[in-house]
């Protein structure tokens, strides 16, 4: 197996592993889901999901990838190995055939599998991104335009998509190409910092919008009477997506790190930066929103590319300059956002078939590419001159969404819960928390107890809700 890299400090580890965590689903979906959920409420039912269900499931990712310092599947592979088994290898029971089942396995494989699939359409929404940040740029955004079809136009045409897509993914290729140290901390150096400049820019210029107050009303005054059982489990959805969990990116990420990194604190950080960068996206967009009375907090997917435009048109009707500028600057923060996430989905594909097929890095890394663009060519197609063929009723892109979201991600997080759990011996796991003992970690029982029992069971009802009562 070829020589592993690792990060080189432990700001990299952080800002890495934050970047993978923070995407689209902090700029785009986490504020969709606040609108449609009745605002404040829902983030408070957050905030808790992210710290008692979030945290515990990513920690167990860090374990997984830290004491094996391999790729998801190898991980996988060798912590089912008997070396590493516990003394209930023995056991005839069937508790004890469950617990030492090479089927356990299938965690590793999920993970590389999932990732490598919502690769193909994420590459199309970022694509979107870029797009949107040049047409910004380029003033193509401003004045009395029907961004509505606009969107349709651009989302259906048979090369734009596809040409920004390309773009974007041969930007992602060129990081990862340099590897561990050279191309994604240092890049991840570089962007998680413009991208938090950027919306403490943003937060500041949404103080003069006329919709502030009602906005930040929305955002933090709680009214409890629109919580229901399908806000509860959205809130927790959300928390376990928008971290980027049981996608392969922080178990490979985790094989990266050092012995001496703190598990538990870099898993707070990474969620700490994740939550606020969603929080304070809707402070961007809220007051926005606000600033237009025709406009919904509960747009939906079209608030970004449909709606914001024209919202931040009217917003800055007064101060066209600021307006260009704030508009220019969100599109930027989108891009950056999803630029960092794109990095981390990458990787672990990468990772495996340079590790496993005994090629170069760079080999590796455009076969993964080539792929994703290839199957991203027919998603993108699939919205325009093939959206006659579907299957399930589905176009392409929609297909490899539902695949991902509401089917592997959900039974890939139920496994690693129920894998770190009760499969791996508990001393293995006590001596990555802790750093082999030099770090006091009174919260270990809890969070052993939130892997093996509340982690699994939430996620399994959100799986359930996603697939059978969601509309």
């Amino acid at each position: 197996m070829a020589q592993r890299s690792n990060f080189g400090s432990k700001i990299g580890v952080v800002l890495a592993a934050a970047g993978s965590a923070v995407g689209l689903g902090n700029v785009w979906r986490f504020p969709t889901e606040v609108g449609n959920n009745g605002g404040a409420a829902f983030i408070l039912i957050y905030l808790f999901s992210v710290f008692f269900i979030g945290i515990p499931v990513m920690l167990s990712e860090f374990v997984i990838g830290r004491s094996t310092h391999a790729n998801a599947i190898t991980a996988f592979r060798k912590l089912t190995e008997p070396s590493v088994t516990d003394e209930s290898r023995r056991d005839r029971s069937l508790v004890g055939r469950l617990k030492n089942s090479r089927w356990w396995r299938i965690g590793g494989i999920e993970g590389v599998f999932v990732a490598f699939f919502i690769s193909c359409y994420y590459i199309i929404v970022s694509g979107w991104t870029l797009h949107y940040t040049v047409a910004s740029f380029c003033n193509q955004l401003s004045g009395d335009h029907d961004y509505k079809a606009h969107f349709q136009q651009f989302v259906t045409s048979p090369w734009e998509p596809v040409l920004y897509a390309v773009i974007f993914m041969l930007i992602v290729h060129v990081i990862i190409v340099r590897g561990v140290q050279n191309g994604i901390e240092k890049f991840s150096k570089l962007m998680m910092p413009m991208l938090l400049l950027i919306i403490a820019v943003l937060v500041v210029c949404s103080f003069s919008m006329s919709g502030f107050t009602e906005g930040m009303a929305f955002m933090l005054k709680p009214d409890f009477s629109k919580v229901s059982p399908t806000v509860v489990l959205s809130a927790v959805g959300q928390a376990f997506y928008s971290l980027s969990l049981a996608m392969g990116c922080l178990c490979t990420y985790a094989s990266y790190f050092g012995s001496d990194t703190n598990l538990g604190r870099t898993a707070v950080n990474v969620a700490l930066i994740d939550t606020c960068v969603a929080v304070l996206c809707g402070f961007i967009i809220f007051p926005a929103v606000f600033s237009v009375p025709s406009v919904s907090a509960n747009e939906g997917p079209g608030l970004v590319f449909i709606t914001l435009p024209h919202v931040f048109n009217i917003a800055f009707h007064h101060t066209p300059v600021i307006g260009y500028l704030f508009s220019g600057l969100f599109y930027v923060l989108l891009l950056l956002s999803a630029l960092t996430s794109a990095i981390s989905l990458h990787e672990p594909v990468t990772a495996y078939i340079h590790e496993e097929w005994n090629v170069s890095r760079r080999k590796a890394a455009w076969m993964v590419t080539v792929a994703c663009m290839l199957l991203g060519v027919a998603c993108s197609l699939s919205m325009g001159v093939w959206n006659d063929f579907k299957i399930a009723g589905l176009c392409l892109f929609d297909l490899f969404d539902f695949v991902s979201a509401k089917l592997i991600l959900p039974l890939g997080g139920i496994l690693i819960c129920l894998f770190v759990g009760h499969k791996l011996d508990r001393q293995l796991v006590e001596n990555e928390v802790t750093n082999h003992g030099k770090l006091r970690v009174p919260l270990f029982r809890l969070y052993i107890y939130l892997i093996r029992w509340v982690a699994p069971l939430a996620i399994a009802l959100i799986f359930f809700n996603e697939l059978f009562f969601s509309k």
